[in-house]
C-alpha cells in the first residue's frame, strides 16, 4: 500500500500544479489547447508502450465501451465542463465542487468504512476551505456538478480495465482517443483558429501539461488505484487545491493566505485519518505467529 500511498500523493499534486502553469497558456485558444496537449501526451504514452514492449491488446465490446465511456467523460468532457464553469462562475466554484471528489468515491467502493467515511468528509472541508467557496450562478454550478461526474468516471471506469491492460494500456488508449474528441469539440466550439503557432512560453506550458498533469499524473494514478481502491485513493484528491497553493508560491503568482494553510491542513488530517482505518483493518487481518515459533523472511508485503 505504501507505494499506492506515494503514486497517489505525487499524482493529484501534479494535476494541481495545473492552475499555476495554466496562466502561460492563458492566451491560447482553450479547446485548441487542449486538443494540443493531448497529443503530445498520447505520442509520449504510445512510444512509451512501444519501449516497454506493451503489445496491443484486443477488448471486448464491453471493455471498448468502458475505455470510450473514459476517455469521453473522464477527459474530453471533464476539459469542457472545467472550462465552462469557470467562464460562467469563475474557478472558485468548480474548485469548490470538485472537492467533493472523495466523499463521491468513498461510496463508489461499496459501503465505506466510518473512518474512510470521516476522512473523506475532513478532506472535502479542507478543499472546499482551500479552493474558497465563490459566489457562483446556476450555469455555473451545473458545469461544475458535469466536471464532478467527469472526475468520477476517470477513476471508476478505468477500475474494471486495469486488471487487463494495466496502468500504461490504460493511459494510453484513453488520451489517443481524447484527441480526436477534443479537435471535435475545438473546431465546433472556436472554428479555423483553434489551432495557432504557439509562443515560447505556451509551448513550455504545454510541455509541462502534457508531460506531467497527463503522462505522469495519469501513470501514478492509475497504479496506484488497484492498490489503493476507489475509497482511499480518492482522499488524495483533496492534495489538488495543495498543488495549486504550492505552485503559487513556488511561482510567485500567489502567496498562501491562513484559510489557504488551513485548508491544506485539513486534507492532510483526512486522508491521515482514512487511512489509519485501512491500516488498522490490516493489522486485525493479519494473524498472529503460533507461540514458540519464529517468523522469518520479508513480511507480510504492502
Amino acid at each position: 500500500m505504501r507505494s499506492g500511498v506515494a503514486g497517489a500523493t505525487a499524482a493529484m499534486f501534479c494535476v494541481g500544479t495545473l492552475a499555476g502553469v495554466s496562466d502561460l497558456v492563458g492566451d491560447y485558444p482553450v479547446y485548441g489547447g487542449q486538443a494540443v496537449r493531448y497529443l503530445v501526451a498520447a505520442v509520449i504514452l504510445v512510444a512509451i508502450t512501444r519501449v516497454m514492449g506493451l503489445r496491443f491488446v484486443r477488448l471486448t465490446p464491453r471493455e471498448w465501451l468502458l475505455l470510450g465511456a473514459l476517455a469521453l467523460t473522464g477527459l474530453a468532457l471533464f476539459n469542457v465542463f472545467v472550462v465552462e464553469s469557470a467562464r460562467a462562475a469563475g474557478p472558485a466554484l468548480v474548485g469548490t465542487v470538485l472537492g467533493t471528489v472523495p466523499l463521491w468515491l468513498a461510496f463508489a467502493g461499496g459501503r465505506p468504512a466510518p473512518r474512510l467515511l470521516a476522512g473523506a468528509t475532513v478532506v472535502v472541508a479542507g478543499a472546499t476551505l482551500a479552493t474558497g467557496l465563490g459566489s457562483g450562478n446556476l450555469p455555473g454550478l451545473l458545469w461544475a456538478l458535469g466536471a464532478l461526474a467527469g472526475e468520477v468516471c476517470f477513476s471508476v471506469l478505468a477500475l474494471p480495465l486495469l486488471p487487463k491492460l494495466g496502468a500504461i494500456r490504460v493511459s494510453t488508449y484513453s488520451t489517443v482517443l481524447a484527441v480526436p474528441m477534443l479537435a471535435a469539440i475545438g473546431v465546433v466550439r472556436e472554428g479555423p483558429g483553434m489551432l495557432r503557432v504557439p509562443t515560447t512560453a505556451e509551448a513550455l506550458g504545454f510541455g509541462y501539461l502534457a508531460v506531467v498533469v497527463t503522462v505522469v499524473a495519469f501513470l501514478l494514478w492509475y497504479s496506484s488505484l488497484p492498490r489503493l481502491g476507489p475509497g482511499r485513493a480518492g482522499l488524495f484528491a483533496g492534495l489538488i487545491p495543495v498543488g495549486a497553493i504550492v505552485t503559487g508560491l513556488v511561482l510567485g503568482v500567489a502567496t498562501p493566505s491562513a484559510y489557504d494553510l488551513a485548508g491544506a491542513g485539513l486534507v492532510i488530517a483526512g486522508i491521515l485519518v482514512g487511512l489509519s482505518g485501512a491500516r488498522s483493518r490490516t493489522s486485525e487481518a493479519t494473524p498472529a505467529p503460533p507461540k514458540g515459533r519464529t517468523v522469518t523472511g520479508k513480511g507480510v508485503p504492502f
